[in-house]
């Protein structure tokens, strides 16, 4: 896709213009991003997904005009549903695309971003009235109406420390001012960008209410500098070491100084400073999935001949709903194929094949070393052989 594609899911807009203008800097409002949009999911198979074992999902409920917020996490059950209230209550279920392949469908319209930075897709239903408080995000998210109404009012730009109630298990802004022009009810397909730091609040205004929340993932100062450290020790072999070979005498034996300080510093430095460690670190924790025991490994080891018998008989391989794939030249040669927080090297032609989004058919074989390599990944659970007709039914029978 050219970045000078008008999309219509950026309202006309191309991907060029969408990511210099309003990526990470300002919310934009796109009417009609998906028109005549229609929801792969209905509120009974959210509360479905919701009971299941191992899915994140919360309960927001709210016992007056402006609180206070209760949240409840799942998995829940038939009987929780009905004794809700008719309004003033909202069913969050996170990662949806990670079990529901007509949601996870919904992100081959966001290849205008690096597939890397996708976290999930989160889908939340309410009744009238139903939200879950003013707050602010420290993430991308693109808000796409799925069914019924929901009013979103913005109050601008706050900073990490803004005053939230205390006593509840969310970041509720104290103090919650709407911008002028920032007030919006948006209908079926209808899409919301909002940039990290923005305040927003959004209120069902219809009993059929379901919100699309597809969100992207970005470490956190923080946890890129603890888990890249991480990374680089376990490679660090006991003798690299703090030295001082001809230091000078020091004035005083029980002073740090400033040629000690330059030392360590050079050290630490000189080891973090290394361009293709920080790749390899990289692509593994950005491919990390979001829950490691979503991921199966196959019982038995593939056999590599059976495998291709298969590919040359017109199946293909599939992604696992919830696998993460991207990749890294690392000459003409080769490349690191990342997978789920692993790295392995392998044909640059082929590692960018199984990294897009492209069908895995029999014509993969034709990269040296495919064969190999997809069995190993079958093994690990990060490629699965499409479900026949039982396993659908039988994966499928939460929504009856």
């Amino acid at each position: 896709m050219s970045p000078d594609t008008p999309l219509p899911q950026l309202g006309g807009r191309t991907a060029a213009e969408f990511l210099s203008h309003y990526w990470q800097r300002k919310p934009l409002l796109i009417r009609g991003a998906f028109p005549d949009f229609e929801s792969p999911l209905d509120p009974n198979d959210l509360a479905g997904l919701a009971c299941e074992e191992g899915i994140e999902a919360r309960l927001v409920e709210i016992n007056g005009d402006e609180g206070p917020w209760q949240v409840r996490h799942g998995p829940f059950d038939e009987d929780t549903f009905s004794t809700l209230p008719e309004r003033d209550w909202t069913l969050l279920v996170q990662a949806v695309d990670h079990y529901v392949p007509d949601v996870a469908e919904l992100l081959e319209h966001f290849t205008f971003l690096p597939r890397w930075r996708l976290d999930d897709i989160m889908i939340s239903y309410a009744p009238p009235g139903g939200n879950v408080g003013p707050h602010v995000d420290q993430y991308d998210v693109f808000l796409l109406q799925g069914s019924g109404q929901r009013r979103w009012q913005l109050g601008g730009h706050l900073s990490e420390d803004a005053p939230i109630i205390d006593g509840i298990d969310l970041k509720i802004l104290k103090h919650f001012s709407v911008e002028a022009g920032q007030d919006w009810v948006l209908e079926p397909g209808d899409m919301l960008y909002l940039p990290p730091g923005v305040a927003h609040h959004g209120v069902s205004c219809s009993d059929d209410c379901l919100t699309y929340s597809i969100g992207f993932r970005a470490p956190s100062a923080d946890e890129a500098i603890t888990s890249y450290a991480d990374y680089v020790g376990e490679t660090q072999p006991a003798s690299h070491r703090y030295a001082d070979a001809a230091m000078s005498p020091p004035a005083d034996p029980g002073e740090i100084d400033d040629d000690s300080l330059s030392r360590m510093r050079s050290l630490i430095l000189e080891t973090l400073d290394d361009p293709a460690m920080l790749a390899q670190w990289f692509g593994r924790v950005m491919t990390q999935p979001k829950y490691v025991d979503q991921l199966v490994p196959a019982e038995t080891p593939t056999d590599v001949d059976v495998l291709v018998a298969e590919l040359h008989a017109g199946i293909s391989l599939e992604r696992t709903l919830g696998s993460r794939f991207a990749w890294r030249a690392k000459d003409a040669a080769t490349a690191t194929l990342f997978v789920d927080g692993d790295g392995i090297d392998c044909s640059p032609s082929l590692a960018r094949h199984l990294a897009s989004g492209s069908p895995i058919t029999g014509d993969v074989l034709n990269h040296d070393g495919a064969a190999e390599l997809l069995a190993s990944l079958v093994d690990r659970g990060s490629l699965v052989w499409p479900m026949n007709d039982d396993d659908q039914d039988e994966d499928e029978a939460w929504t009856t």
